[in-house]
């Protein structure tokens, strides 16, 4: 046997060297699933709290922001509330979340009072109404849906059956009270972010329903508080930094432009979603926080609060993802940097570009 030919059956019998494996096993998943395609588009948008702003605002001065994020062509719209299942435990367990409920929940009692039904009982009619798809719905059916999305404890989808309806159509009746009717109505108005984007957009869209992702069962992780002053004092503290400044200063410098007119919603917006922004926020809260040395421990008792949330929050949004649903998410711009961080640990989701959205720019 030449030395030529004996070389060569070595190595045909030597093993072939497997590929590499990831260092991280969930990589595999991400990595199928980027081979598949189609990952699940979710765009999150983040925002300030409207309440803040003038009681006089023109509303429509939102319609350009509204018609970016139409061209993004959601198929669903999800909101920083509480869902109502959340409530009600919130209610049943109010030794553990003393205020929660009160201060995050709306009273669902009238419209169950109305319908005669419970809260499940109110929510097993909706999946039957809405697990049948229309494209459009008669008026009655609508008011009935309105009143069983109060009676459950969601009034932002409620409201987006309000919307859909024309306005001559808009009265009580089909168990919506006058009452709630006027609800609804004031409603309509509202600043907040929940209602005046996230509705008004969903009806628009023809969605029947917007979707709260936010959670607060998380609040006791900060473990017992036994002194509220030392805790607020020492939070205060922490809070007290350069970086804050320069973010309160932007902000004045915005809402005053802002109500002059000089500056338009949709640039408001672009403003609070540079990623230039979102380091700011991190520096000046909840970096400040985590690298805080108080006696009361209070920064990371804080820390343990919002990554719970923040974590519980993506989880609910994960749910209202799915297989394939394209999502804008709108929360608070400090929930932001994490929504992206934690989903952008998911395996079938990809994050769309906001500024660029926002820019006009609708590719994924």
């Amino acid at each position: 046997m030449s030395l030529l030919f004996a070389s060569l059956l070595v190595a045909a019998a030597a093993p072939v060297q497997a590929t590499a494996e990831p260092a991280d096993p969930v990589a595999i998943v991400d990595e199928a699933a980027r081979e598949r395609g189609d990952l699940s588009a979710i765009l999150v948008l983040g925002t300030a709290h409207l309440s803040a702003l003038p009681e006089d605002f023109d509303r429509t001065r939102f319609d350009p922001l509204l018609d970016r994020l139409a061209d993004w062509q959601p198929e669903a719209i999800a909101i920083e509330n509480l869902d109502g299942p959340q409530c009600d435990y919130l209610r049943a367990y109010v030794h553990a979340y003393p205020d929660t409920a009160e201060n995050y929940c709306p009273d669902p009692e009238p419209a169950r009072a109305a319908l005669g039904l419970s809260g499940p009982e109110a929510d097993r009619e909706l999946r039957a109404l809405l697990g049948e798809p229309q494209a459009d719905r008669e008026p009655a059916q609508r008011r009935r849906l309105a009143a069983l999305f109060l009676a459950v404890g969601e009034p932002d989808s409620a409201l987006v059956q309000w919307l859909r309806l024309p306005a001559a159509e808009r009265h009580a009746g089909d168990a919506l009270t006058e009452d709630l009717a006027a609800q609804l109505d004031k409603r309509m108005t509202r600043r907040n972010e929940s209602s005046l984007i996230a509705a008004h957009l969903a009806a628009r869209l023809g969605h029947e329903r917007v979707y709260p992702v936010d959670d607060h069962t998380g609040d006791i992780a900060t473990g017992p508080i036994d002194d509220e002053d030392l805790y607020a004092r020492e939070i205060r503290a922490a809070w007290d930094n350069p970086a804050t400044a320069e973010r309160h200063a932007a902000s004045e410098e915005w809402n005053t432009r802002l109500k002059e007119g000089t500056l338009s919603v949709l640039e408001w917006y672009r403003l609070m979603n540079r990623d230039s922004e979102a380091r700011l926020a991190m520096r000046s809260d909840f970096g400040a926080a985590a690298g805080a040395r108080h006696p009361g421990n209070t920064g990371r008792k804080y820390l343990a609060y919002w990554e719970t949330r923040n974590l519980r929050m993506v989880a609910n949004l994960r749910q209202v993802i799915g297989a394939g649903r394209r999502v804008l998410a709108i929360v608070g711009s400090s929930h932001k940097p994490y929504y992206e961080r934690y989903l952008g640990m998911t395996s079938d989701v990809e994050l769309a570009d906001t500024e660029a959205v926002l820019a006009g720019e609708t590719g994924d």
